[in-house]
């Protein structure tokens, strides 16, 4: 039986192993993957310390996915063994649920999370439902594009769907492995952009990755400074401090909505009058299905909007993972199979 490398955790708070497994069969409506890369998200740690509720193990994490099909199984006919493709968060639906039949798959009652419900991409192969796939484009390096399964469409969605218009001041809250995207999506997009961050270094990069304007928290009131410019139509809040989201909120301009994407442990915290008299919105967004991952991919390869990445070998994920979790890293962990 032929045989793959895998990283794997084998219970809650568990370390990473190298293993080999056997190389796994796809079953009826399933595809297999010959990853080639996998990126480290933040939310890995809810495999590596059983964080989700009944995680079985051991579990491959990684949902980050970039490769090629490598086989097919019973009742696949969209997908090729060759075709390049993506795998990201959303890992598949019931398609009988009420948002499903209403095609809100990402809403699913019954939702498959890649690496949670089965296993991800820290691995050489993987099986994934042909739900789940995203086309990738062949101009988009795999390295650059498995970063966009997760973060990318992360910021790509909510942007185009947050009802802001070409022209309109859009804010980035943090220029980290989320707002470093957040920027280059909102200048392609034709939004007049502002990169808010902590600290005067911060703003060259903050500018070259597409930043109109750049508002620095650690030299006075962001909100105030958000008003001087005419108040944001949209807050993007990345970095998941709740303190500094809260203290955002009277920089949207009347109409206009706070949109959540970084996870902080802490509520949030303004008044209904905040809200209530400038008819602001406070709003979250779960990244999106497939279909709208490769909506990102397409959008990326066509713009040029690439994340910034450090590579290491399947075999050391624990200090890639590591990396990641120390906050140092500029600004996307990835894996990459066969060193």
């Amino acid at each position: 039986m032929s045989r793959m490398k895998a990283v794997q955790v084998s219970k809650a708070h568990g370390n990473f192993e190298v293993v080999e497994r056997p190389i796994p069969e796809p079953g009826k409506g399933q595809v297999r993957i010959k990853v080639e890369v996998c990126g480290i998200c933040h939310s890995d740690v809810l495999v590596k310390e059983g964080i989700w509720p009944s995680q079985p193990y051991p579990r491959i994490p990684g949902h980050e996915i970039a490769g090629r099909i490598d086989s097919a199984g019973a009742d696949v006919t969209q997908w090729k063994p060759g075709q390049r493709v993506g795998v990201g968060w959303h890992g598949g639906h019931c398609f009988v649920c009420d948002p499903c039949r209403r095609g809100d798959f990402i809403l699913c009652k019954f939702e498959k999370v890649t690496a949670i419900h089965f296993d991800g991409g820290y691995a050489e192969y993987m099986i994934a439902p042909a739900e789940a796939l995203a086309a990738m484009p062949d101009d988009l390096p795999a390295d650059e594009a498995a970063p966009l399964m997760c973060a990318g469409i992360t910021l790509y969605n909510p942007l185009r769907n947050s009802g802001a218009r070409a022209g309109d001041l859009v804010a980035i809250q943090g220029i980290g492995g989320l707002g470093h995207l957040g920027i280059q999506y909102a200048r392609q997009m034709g939004f007049r952009t502002v990169a808010i961050g902590r600290g005067g270094d911060k703003e060259p990069l903050a500018r070259k990755l597409g930043a109109h304007s750049y508002i620095d928290t650690g030299s006075g009131d962001p909100a105030a400074a958000l008003q001087k410019l005419g108040g944001a139509r949209l807050v993007l809040a990345t970095a998941p401090d709740s303190k500094s989201i809260s203290a955002l909120i009277d920089g949207v301009a009347p109409g206009g909505k706070l949109l959540v994407l970084g996870v902080g442990t802490e509520p949030l915290s303004f008044s209904g009058l905040q809200l209530i008299l400038p008819r602001r919105t406070v709003q979250g967004w779960p990244s999106g299905t497939a279909m709208d991952s490769e909506d990102t991919l397409r959008f990326s390869a066509m713009t040029g909007v690439r994340p910034m990445i450090e590579r290491y070998p399947l075999e050391k994920a624990a200090e890639a993972y590591e990396r990641m979790l120390s906050g140092k890293a500029r600004f996307r962990v990835v894996l990459t199979m066969g060193g």
